[in-house]
């Protein structure tokens, strides 16, 4: 089967209920970005990032899927499907995609401050102040955080050099390094991108912009791929 690679980001899930990224303002469900999502907001404050992400699962399993999350995962029928995700919700394991690489990491996982090899599934929803991995330190959300480095890129880079098909589906392509994943891509592989707002792309041959909301977008380039397979 050929292989499908596919970038999704945060339009994706939005269309479940997930709030995107940040809003014009800058803030992040109205706290600042500097307070949750990196190291120092960390070191400051603990217990309000641990607060944050703990209302950020509790909203990740209230929703389900959307229909751009089903196509996907229907896809695999037909294809050896790789999604790369920024997101770090678990809407694509949910709709049934078995190979998902979550590239800023997972909500429903926790780690080690001490040792980032010791990663753990997070049951529910909260991950409270004096939960210790197996060395006795403090977990944390398994979080790429600004200023961290994305460990698994270059797993998504080797992906995405193989694929013969590339799909960014809700993502501005803007936040690097997952941005940068479409320029590992061979030059004459097809590439589609769907999003209602579509990104500047400097070279668009061998690439077709659909400018939809991800589930429309998929039902509407569905059958095109399945007529490449």
């Amino acid at each position: 089967m050929k292989k499908l690679v596919v970038l999704t980001g945060a339009g994706i899930s939005a269309e479940s209920g997930i709030p995107t990224f940040r809003d014009s303002g800058g803030l992040w469900e109205g706290f600042r970005v500097e307070d949750v999502a990196s190291p120092e907001g960390w070191q400051r404050n603990p217990a309000l990032v641990l607060d944050f992400y703990n209302q950020r699962r509790k909203k990740a399993l209230e929703v389900k899927p959307n229909r751009g999350h089903e196509i996907l995962a229907e896809l695999e029928r037909h294809f050896t499907v790789v999604v790369v995700t920024q997101n770090v919700d678990n809407l694509h394991e949910r709709a049934g995609s078995t190979h998902v690489i979550h590239l800023h990491g997972s909500l429903f996982e926790s780690r080690s401050t001490k040792d980032e090899r010791l990663v753990y599934p997070i049951e529910g929803w909260e991950l409270n102040p004096g939960d210790a991995c197996e060395q006795g330190s403090q977990l944390r959300p398994n979080i790429v955080w600004f200023g961290e480095q994305v460990p698994l890129m270059e797993v998504a880079a080797m992906h995405a050099q193989e694929a013969d098909l590339f799909l960014v589906v809700g993502t501005s392509l803007v936040v690097y390094p997952a941005a940068g994943l479409i320029n590992y891509v061979r030059y004459d592989t097809p590439k589609y991108v769907i999003d209602p707002n579509l990104p500047e792309v400097a070279n668009r041959k061998f690439l077709k912009m659909i400018e939809e909301k991800a589930s429309t977008g998929m039902e509407k380039i569905r059958q095109e791929l399945l007529d490449l397979q």
